[in-house]
C-alpha cells in the first residue's frame, strides 16, 4: 500500500499505473481514457488524500520531529555548556594552584635575597672593621716612626 502525501505523488502514482498498464497490454486493443475519466480519477485521488489522516498530519509529524530534534540539540548544547563550565572551573583551580606556587617561589626567593643581604652586610661590616684596624695601625706606626725619628735626631744633636 502506498501512502500518498502530496498531489505530485498522486500524479506520479497515476503515471506509474499508466506505464504498467501499457506494458501489460502491449499489442492488445487499447482503450483511451476520456478527459472526464481522468478528471474523475484526479478527484478520487484528491479525496483519498484528504481522507488519509497521515497526509493531514504529515506537517504536524514533521514539526514534532523538528521539535524533538531541537530539544535534543538543546540538551546536547546544555551538556556541552556544563562540560565547558566544568573544564573552566578546573582550569581556574589549576591557575590558582599555579598562582600559589608562584607566590610561594616568590617568597622563597625574597627570603634568599634577604639572607644574602644579611651576609653581604656582615661581610661589609667585617671589611670596614679591618679597614679601621689598618688605619689605627698605620697611625700608631707613623707616630712611633716620628717618635723614634725625633729621638734619633735628638740623640745625634746631643752627641755632636
Amino acid at each position: 500500500m502506498f501512502i500518498i502525501s502530496t498531489e505530485s505523488d498522486a500524479i506520479d502514482l497515476r503515471g506509474m499505473a499508466c506505464k504498467n498498464y501499457e506494458k501489460e497490454n502491449q499489442g492488445v486493443n487499447k482503450m483511451a481514457l476520456a478527459q472526464e475519466d481522468i478528471e474523475q480519477i484526479q478527484e478520487l485521488i484528491k479525496k483519498s488524500i484528504e481522507l488519509t489522516p497521515e497526509v493531514g498530519n504529515a506537517n504536524i509529524r514533521y514539526e514534532l520531529d523538528l521539535r524533538e530534534r531541537t530539544i535534543r540539540v538543546e540538551e546536547e548544547l546544555k551538556h556541552q555548556r556544563e562540560l565547558m563550565l566544568t573544564g573552566f572551573s578546573q582550569m581556574d583551580k589549576r591557575f590558582e594552584q599555579v598562582d600559589k606556587r608562584f607566590e610561594q617561589m616568590h617568597s622563597e626567593v625574597n627570603k634568599r635575597f634577604e639572607q644574602l643581604d644579611k651576609q653581604l652586610e656582615k661581610q661589609s661590616q667585617a671589611i670596614m672593621n679591618i679597614h679601621q684596624e689598618i688605619k689605627q695601625q698605620m697611625r700608631w706606626s707613623f707616630g712611633v716612626l716620628i717618635g723614634v725619628g725625633g729621638l734619633v735626631i735628638g740623640i745625634l744633636k746631643l752627641t755632636a
